[in-house]
């Protein structure tokens, strides 16, 4: 089965650029795409500098949604949005002022990846932060998800004049033009011994699932720690069930997945309430298994929940995973193709965007239209249309 890689390489332009992220392209582009993805053929995308989060989101969900192994590389710097102070990917127009609307936010990345089997997803990165990044992720480590391995770095910010080099990913690529590609963990403590810029020994060193962090000195890996959106597995006697759940969606047995996914749910639901971090994952999961089983009622009405049930218990509407799962609800919603189940879903959706605007400028309106459109045939003849018959 072949491969995918995606090769994103992203920095703001002018004077807010803190690595060169781009200029790692051509090394990495010119490896056989083979040897990038460690399979006998592989598909390449490569995303240099994007303007727009959504696009990059499109891009990333692809290739998340692709069968086969996934390899993401990923050159570029971390800033924090003023609001809820989330890690974010900074994009060519991101300014500090706006990296809630012109970035994409770390937990995009994490959430796109989540269902994938951990044995065939891996994350290769490089990345820099700002002084302010720097300080938090000290305390508390990049959150990629429990499904998937990471390797790389995190950069401090450079002490010199202009953009730093990604040394690390410049390493990795020139070791794989060598047209070997040793396992993942392997190549990682290579890159590493050669990225050997001023500094390195203060970066942030990447290893494991999850990113779990640790300086390279003699400082013991550092877990991170668990917080109230991080996917974890609940107690079910069995192995991970995720790589179970996966195995059953790509052979199209997706009435299995959901059984599992319910009984996971239902489990953490009475181990820790239905408001838990652990029960919200596995109905996110069901949403996502609903989504690929082309039921996109069922997952808009299951994002709508997951929703409501974060609202509830506390989160601000502007939080990314309040935000991730009205804007998937209102994403299945716009696929629905029976009127009736539409006309039957619009109005709680109108009311979770009052709540919860988005990103996106005009998505309430958008639903709002489209709602109209929907309940106009039922209306009697010459009703709100001025008719004077």
């Amino acid at each position: 089965m072949p491969g995918t890689v995606l090769l994103l390489a992203a920095a703001p332009l002018g004077r807010g650029r803190l690595v060169d992220a781009a200029g790692v392209l051509p090394v990495l582009a010119a490896v056989a795409p083979a040897v990038l993805s460690g399979t006998d053929t592989a598909n390449v995308v490569e995303l240099a500098d994007p303007l727009e989060p959504q696009a990059v989101l499109t891009r990333l969900r692809a290739a998340a949604a692709a069968p086969g192994p996934l390899t993401v590389y990923l050159t570029g710097q971390l800033h924090l949005d003023r609001r809820q102070r989330q890690p974010h990917l900074a994009l060519a127009r991101t300014t500090p002022a706006t990296v809630r609307y012109t970035a994409l936010p770390w937990a995009w990345i994490r959430e796109e990846l989540r269902l994938r089997s951990p044995a065939d997803t891996a994350l290769v990165v490089d990345l820099h932060a700002d002084a302010e990044t720097w300080r938090q992720l000290a305390e508390r480590p990049l959150d990629s998800g429990r499904a998937t391995a990471v390797y790389g770095r995190v950069a401090p910010p450079a002490r010199g004049r202009g953009p730093a080099e990604p040394a690390y990913m410049k390493a990795v690529a020139t070791l794989l033009r060598s047209g070997h590609r040793p396992p993942l963990a392997e190549l990682h403590e290579h890159a590493l011994a050669r990225a050997t810029e001023p500094g390195a020994g203060r970066d942030l060193v990447l290893a494991g699932p999850g990113g779990f962090a640790h300086r390279p000195t003699p400082v013991p890996v550092v877990p991170r720690p668990y917080t109230p959106d991080a996917p974890v597995t609940t107690p079910s006697g069995r192995g991970d069930p995720h790589t179970a759940i996966s195995d059953a969606v790509r052979a199209g047995r997706h009435a299995e997945a959901d059984a599992l996914a319910a009984g996971q749910e239902e489990a953490a639901v009475r181990a820790f309430g239905p408001a838990s971090g652990e029960a919200l994952h596995w109905a996110e999961v069901r949403a996502d298994l609903a989504m690929f089983a082309g039921d996109a009622a069922r997952s808009c009405r299951a994002w709508l929940a997951v929703a409501g049930v974060r609202l509830a218990a506390g989160q601000a509407p502007d939080t990314p995973v309040v935000e991730a799962a009205v804007d998937r609800a209102h994403h299945q919603w716009g696929i629905i193709e029976d009127p009736a189940r539409a006309r039957e879903l619009g109005p709680a959706l109108a009311e979770l965007r009052l709540r919860v605007p988005g990103r996106r400028r005009g998505a309430l309106e958008n639903v709002q239209r489209q709602l109209r459109q929907l309940q106009a045939p039922l209306a009697p003849l010459g009703e709100g249309t001025g008719s004077t018959r």
